[in-house]
């Protein structure tokens, strides 16, 4: 006696269907994690291009309002601390300001994109199967895409105070990758952080405002350090100053950063980048359940 023909399989069970259970603990296998998010590089950067174009910063007057936003905030600090200081700062001080300003504005981008990254993603996130890092790299894509407009401004006001140029300004490169990494590190940590405490992103504002004051932007990080008193201290411990430091000596005085600050920026950015990457990837199973 034949057995009659197996059944086709019904349009409602044809498709795949994926289970996603959360978990509080364990990490996922990287050697199937890492390759599923170089897969979405090219979603990344197309997604960062819509974020972008959708508000505006893709067109003349965006790109104009890039340029001078942060031209007219380095022009409001530097009368501040022209006031502050009764004239007396160090030559080249404004171009020094812009690049130390530029580049903390863009750390702190990275920090406050980030973590609203995956509460403001949630459809897509509860709706698409891709690893959730790649919702905070957007934004860090974001940061880099809107700090590159004010290499402009800083490239301009260098050229017209006549600073020399020299080999010793490629120290800046290294110098910018580290506070990329360790922003990226600390990026991940706050996107982690805004899921489970939705009050955060109200809190990091101050955060970094204070940061500021104590990062050498304002001011010049040999002439504070030399001072050797408690606020020299607190500037020592503060981990943006041998990157801040290592990208001003580089860009605006010609001068090759102490090999000690960038070995010190490297162990913050290795060490942020690793421990924000593990508490994310490790958390991130959980987020569908807390959106």
């Amino acid at each position: 006696m034949t057995k009659p023909a197996p059944r086709p399989p019904s349009p409602a069970t044809a498709y795949e269907h994926h289970v996603f259970r959360s978990r509080r603990n364990g990490i996922p296998r990287l050697r199937e994690y890492l390759p599923e998010l170089w897969a979405r590089r090219e979603f990344v950067y197309e997604f960062a291009r819509s974020t972008l174009r959708a508000q505006n910063y893709l067109n003349a007057f965006g790109q104009l309002w890039l340029v001078l936003n942060p031209l007219l905030l380095g022009a409001v600090y530097y009368v501040l601390v022209d006031i502050l200081s009764n004239g007396k700062h160090a030559p080249n001080f404004f171009t020094m300001l812009l690049g130390g300003l530029f580049l903390f504005t863009f750390f702190s981008s990275i920090l406050s994109q980030s973590a609203g990254s995956i509460i403001g993603s949630s459809r897509l996130i509860l709706n698409s199967r891709l690893p959730r890092l790649v919702m905070p790299i957007v934004q860090i894509v974001i940061a880099f895409m809107r700090f590159l407009p004010t290499l402009l401004v800083f490239l301009a006001v260098h050229t017209i105070q006549g600073i020399p140029w020299g080999w010793n300004a490629f120290y800046a490169i290294p110098a910018f990758i580290e506070i990329t990494v360790f922003g990226a590190g600390l990026g991940f940590l706050c996107a982690t952080a805004q899921v489970y405490f939705r009050d955060f992103s109200n809190f990091l504002p101050y955060v970094t405002r204070i940061w500021l004051f104590l990062s050498p932007v304002l001011w010049e990080l040999q002439t504070q350090l030399a001072r050797h008193d408690l606020k020299a201290h607190v500037i020592a411990l503060n981990p943006l100053s041998p990157m801040i430091g290592s990208w001003g000596d580089a860009l605006v005085y010609n001068v090759a950063p102490p090999a000690t600050w960038m070995l010190e920026g490297l162990g913050w950015a290795a060490g942020a980048f690793l421990l924000g990457t593990l508490v994310f990837i490790r958390r991130e199973r959980e987020f569908s359940v807390r959106l």
